[in-house]
């Protein structure tokens, strides 16, 4: 059964959000509400979310000082967060939106169709790093579980297919961080880097276990 992505919805006007989850019901993931930063801030802590759509204008903490601590946090930097405004103050105020680490900056009332497609651009390249992530755990507790003293299981079998399986989720990295490249997302490139980084120490780990990887390494590591 696929897991589906969650989508927190961050407005103070409850008439919002009831539009915003009308708007977004169609893509069919989970969508959570806060009706205030502190409530988006809370539901961080624990849970985690493909994007977040962020009312700029708030009472009390608003959608700008929301940003900069979800930012701020390790576990929350890289999650995407589209500001949704009733306020136009030209390109100044958009800048200040970027700047606080919005991927999109989107003024009321909005088209619900370029809401909904730009949302849905978020959840698939979420669902894509999730998968990415489970596949390279799993050939990470399989790494753990070959040793060298495994012999002619190791190197006749189970190290050649798990290069294989980890081959298949290198190229699927690469060719996730290139659609987030031209998504123009960049705090989702920085997930899908950090995952690639990842990915390249699982390989030094798997190459380390090759038959002859210490005589190789004592070989090379000799002056010429």
């Amino acid at each position: 059964m696929v897991q589906k992505a969650k989508i927190l919805l961050v407005d103070d006007r409850p008439e919002n959000l009831l539009a915003l989850e009308a708007i977004l019901s169609a893509l069919d993931q989970t969508l959570v509400r806060a009706s205030s930063g502190e409530e988006a801030l809370k539901a961080l802590l624990t849970e985690d979310f493909a994007v977040i759509l962020l009312d700029v204008q708030m009472p009390g903490m608003d959608g700008f000082e929301t940003a900069a601590h979800i930012k701020r946090r390790e576990r929350t930097r890289d999650i995407p967060i589209i500001f949704l405004t009733a306020i136009n103050h030209g390109p100044h105020h958009t800048f200040r939106g970027y700047a606080a680490g919005a991927v999109d900056y989107i003024s009321k009332p909005f088209d619900p169709w370029v809401l909904r497609a730009k949302v849905s651009v978020f959840v698939d390249l979420h669902m894509k790093n999730m998968q990415l992530r489970e596949q390279a755990l799993l050939l990470r507790r399989e790494l753990e579980g070959a040793q060298p003293g495994d012999g002619d299981r190791a190197a006749g079998g189970l190290l050649p297919e798990l290069s294989a399986r980890l081959a298949a989720v290198e190229e699927q990295a690469e060719v996730l961080t290139k659609e987030l490249s031209e998504s123009g997302a960049g705090t989702a490139v920085s997930t899908a880097a950090h995952l690639e980084r990842k990915l390249s120490g699982l390989r030094r780990a798997l190459d380390a276990l090759q038959p002859g990887a210490v005589e190789r390494d004592t070989v090379e590591s000799q002056p010429g």
